[in-house]
């Protein structure tokens, strides 16, 4: 699990999960990249994990801006030597009701959450396969990349997510050759910050975890133990695969 002298980019990487993502990787020892949107809250973090003693960098990106994508690729590798490790955690939800889904809010979910993720993935293994030496490619998907959602409004959601399920293990087989892994970490519900206060009513929580077999929702933490499997050397034999870190949720469907 170790992953001194990697240098990982974590698309997304300051928000609940993210920031345990970025957090994960850095204490495991890499070099942690962090970017997003708010290149403040990038920053911030990397300062903090600095402090900490780990290696971090943040910085600004707009990962549906491809042009933008690929120049910070660049930028990394030539800074840095690599890109081993790429987290993609951006995504956007609009939630919608079928009959009133615009198409404004269905491009735009789109557009943060697949199409980004074709074209974070595209540039990375660019580099990847340049410097031929592997790599590992993982997505955060949502069981809602399988499964719908009774009562909710998730089409644009729901697509883009779908999609990029399958774009990944369509990269996982065009990469293989190259011996970069491409997987997916699948979440179910989970609890953070923003919904810890919600959650700590009892029939909120009897109700959101009903159809969870462990009886529980997922922490940041577990998110991010998956993705560290998922970038170290234990799985360097598994690619094209979807970890679902939903409590045994997705089985009972």
């Amino acid at each position: 699990m170790d992953l001194h002298g990697k240098v990982a980019l974590v698309v997304g990487g300051y928000g609940a999960i993210g920031t345990a993502i970025s957090e994960t990787l850095a204490a495991a020892g890499a070099t942690s990249v962090i970017v997003g949107r708010n290149g403040d809250q990038a920053r911030a973090l990397a300062v903090q994990l600095t402090d900490g003693g780990y290696i971090a960098e943040g910085l600004e990106l707009d990962a549906s801006n491809t042009e933008a994508v690929r120049e910070l690729s660049t930028s990394l590798v030539q800074r840095y030597g690599s890109i081993d490790i790429l987290a993609n955690c951006v995504g956007f939800n609009k939630e919608q009701k079928l009959l009133e889904v615009t198409e404004e809010a269905f491009d735009k979910v789109y557009s943060r959450t697949l199409r980004a993720g074709m074209f974070l993935s595209q540039a990375v293994a660019a580099h990847q396969i340049a410097a031929d030496k592997g790599g590992s490619q993982i997505h955060l998907l949502s069981i809602g990349s399988s499964l719908g959602f009774r009562d909710r409004g998730y089409s644009s959601f729901c697509a883009a997510k779908g999609g990029l399920a399958i774009l990944l293990k369509q990269h996982a087989t065009e990469l293989a050759p190259h011996g970069i892994t491409v997987n997916g970490v699948a979440p179910g519900r989970v609890r953070t910050q923003k919904n810890d206060k919600t959650l700590g009513d009892k029939e909120t929580f009897e109700r959101a975890t009903a159809d969870v077999p462990l009886g529980r929702l997922a922490t940041p933490a577990d998110v991010a133990g998956a993705v560290h499997f998922l970038a170290s050397g234990l799985s360097r034999f598994v690619t094209g695969q979807i970890l679902y870190v939903d409590g045994g949720q997705s089985a009972c469907r």
